[in-house]
């Protein structure tokens, strides 16, 4: 695994202002994958590959994930990347709405990251519950969405999506089906274990 060019991809992503995991996010996440060592990971959002390409270099080798972007620009450029870091054996990019494809992916998923549409978390958290067994982690990142999500923010500009992630933290947090924490950590961050 070429870790020169996972930070060349990282620079390049901020350069060009594609959003990406935040490296406090990321030291959250590195905690539960080193200890739970995941055979199966499913990622919504897989922008330019740079987080994908971290779970493999966390996860270590026998991990598998499957990975959707709708943008196919930057799925390509994923593609490509992951293939310079030299792991394009455990990531699998498919291209396409995350709405039309969840529904085709049978699971299960040891953990489950959703960093896609924040209007459709709901949505993906009703699929990601599918697809997941007794101990699945689910992480859902920038459910606090630079704050607008706990203050009284009712702009018109992002009120669909802070109206869609109030209540997917409302369900992940009342929902019997998992155990949930909200972390402060990055933009926020759900994180849902499975019962």
């Amino acid at each position: 695994m070429n870790l020169e060019v996972l930070e060349e991809v990282k620079e390049k992503a901020i350069e060009d202002h594609i959003p990406i995991i935040m490296d406090d996010t990321l030291n959250v996440i590195k905690e539960y994958l080193e200890e739970m060592k995941p055979n199966r990971i499913l990622e919504i959002g897989t922008a330019v590959g740079y987080s994908s390409s971290q779970f493999v270099r966390i996860a270590g080798e026998q991990v598998e994930i499957d990975t959707i972007e709708l943008d196919e620009g930057r799925a390509n450029l994923a593609i490509k990347n992951i293939k310079r870091i030299g792991i394009e054996k455990n990531i699998h990019v498919m291209i396409g709405n995350a709405v039309e494809i969840l529904p085709t992916l049978t699971g299960p998923y040891d953990v489950i990251f959703i960093d896609a549409n924040k209007g459709k978390y709901p949505f993906f958290l009703v699929e990601a519950l599918r697809m997941s067994h007794k101990g699945t982690i689910i992480f859902a990142d920038n459910v606090l969405y630079k704050g607008y999500v706990l203050s009284d923010y009712n702009k018109h500009k992002q009120r669909t999506a802070v109206r869609h992630l109030r209540e997917y933290i409302a369900e992940a947090i009342s929902n019997e089906a998992f155990d949930t924490q909200i972390s402060t950590v990055g933009d926020g961050l759900a994180i849902s274990i499975v019962k």
